[in-house]
């Protein structure tokens, strides 16, 4: 754990003692949702992202220090305000108070935003933490199961917040009176209900992806499908989980399909889609504004190349970055995919915007540098960040 973590690990226990315990009493007293399934467990995907909140600012999570083996690689949370045509600063705003080895996976809501820690360092809850002032405070919560690897394990809405875990259930919380999350945890689905719901039969579910809400506040869950032409992304209403995403048309057609991300936004929701595997996958986005009309974009070839890093950003805007280097953006709905030039080496994860731009945030040891792309193609140093990392404190 890096220092800031270590100073105040000791004072998180007790709050989380004390939570552990409110969240055992809450669940004893939950029911699943359906009847008994084989357990289909939540996917893994890469975790480094970025998101714009309401209001503009961005949000990014980035792995940096050393070897994840010799538990020196620590996850942190940056974020830059919203600005002018130049744009604000980044600035580092990893909670305290936890060992971070393990993954962040962040939310944003309508006034906050909530980040999850993956287990780590002994560790088989998720630890929980919600901002409303840009990263100054937060305030502590929890979820008594380890949070799904993905990047969209959790969703936050109107005073809820909604989590997939890594054993495929999903799981919904109030936020507490003290404007924290991990209150009154629900079961909505116990592992496998959703595999096993006549929607899931169809798509055939090999795992859950991403949990989001729709505009109204309904719940959704993503998942891959092995049957070809299916996107599996589920709606619940009335206590059961029906089909809720797009129709498997165009580039999506004849394919096993992926549900790679299911992201709320201002605008309504963004998915990121796989269509194919090997050298014949293809990626789509869609788009939802009200949760049951979707509008998909053209397909861009992935081929062999798999994702490392995706995030969204104002507008419907998303943009993947592949491991062999190819960065690509669309702007939202009706827009079609742009090559973005070679990100520089080391980049972690990229943001959207300001404006029409581009940045890409590149880790190397306890350093970030962030690079903004010119209108002329060239990727230009903009800042660097001196991140405190202490080796060897995880261990």
């Amino acid at each position: 754990m890096n220092a800031r973590t270590r100073r105040r690990w000791h004072g998180y226990w007790a709050a989380a003692a004390t939570l552990t315990g409110l969240a055992a009493i809450a669940g004893c007293g939950t029911a699943a949702s359906g009847s008994a399934a084989p357990p289909v467990p939540a996917g893994t995907a890469p975790l480094a992202t970025s998101m714009t909140t309401t209001g503009g600012a961005t949000w990014a999570i980035v792995a940096m220090g050393g070897s994840a083996a010799a538990e020196n690689r620590f996850w942190e949370l940056f974020t830059r305000p919203a600005g002018g045509p130049s744009g604000g600063q980044w600035k580092l705003v990893t909670p305290p108070g936890v060992a971070d080895n393990g993954g962040l996976v962040a939310a944003g809501g309508p006034a906050s935003v909530t980040v999850a820690f993956r287990p780590s360092q002994g560790l088989t809850f998720s630890p929980l933490a919600v901002t409303s002032d840009a990263g100054k405070t937060w305030d502590t919560g929890l979820l008594d199961a380890p949070v799904a690897s993905v990047p969209d394990a959790l969703a936050v809405g109107d005073g809820t917040t909604l989590a997939l875990l890594g054993d495929g259930a999903v799981e919904q919380g109030a936020v507490n009176q003290g404007g924290g999350a991990g209150a009154n945890w629900t079961r909505l689905a116990a592992p496998g209900v959703i595999a096993s719901s006549a929607a899931g039969r169809r798509c055939q579910v090999t795992g859950l992806t991403a949990v989001a809400y729709t505009p109204s506040g309904t719940p959704l869950a993503a998942a891959s499908c092995a049957r070809p032409g299916v996107v599996g992304i589920f709606a619940r209403s009335a206590g059961a989980w029906a089909a809720a995403g797009p129709a498997a048309t165009g580039g999506l057609g004849g394919h096993p399909v992926a549900v790679v991300r299911l992201t709320g936004t201002a605008t309504g929701d963004v998915a990121l889609l796989r269509a194919g595997t090997g050298s014949a996958a293809s990626l789509l986005a869609a788009w939802t504004s009200d949760g049951a009309h979707w509008t998909t974009s053209s397909p861009i070839a992935a081929g062999a190349g798999q994702v490392t890093a995706s995030g969204t950003g104002p507008g419907g805007a998303a943009w993947v970055l592949l491991a062999d280097g190819r960065a690509y953006a669309i702007s939202g709905p009706g827009a079609t995919w742009r090559r973005l030039p070679a990100p520089p080496p080391g980049t972690a994860t990229l943001a959207a915007g300001p404006g029409s731009a581009f940045e890409a945030l590149t880790a190397a040891g306890t350093t970030l540098t962030v690079y903004r792309l010119s209108s002329a193609g060239s990727w230009d140093k903009l800042q660097t960040i001196a991140v405190p990392i202490q080796y060897g404190s995880s261990s």
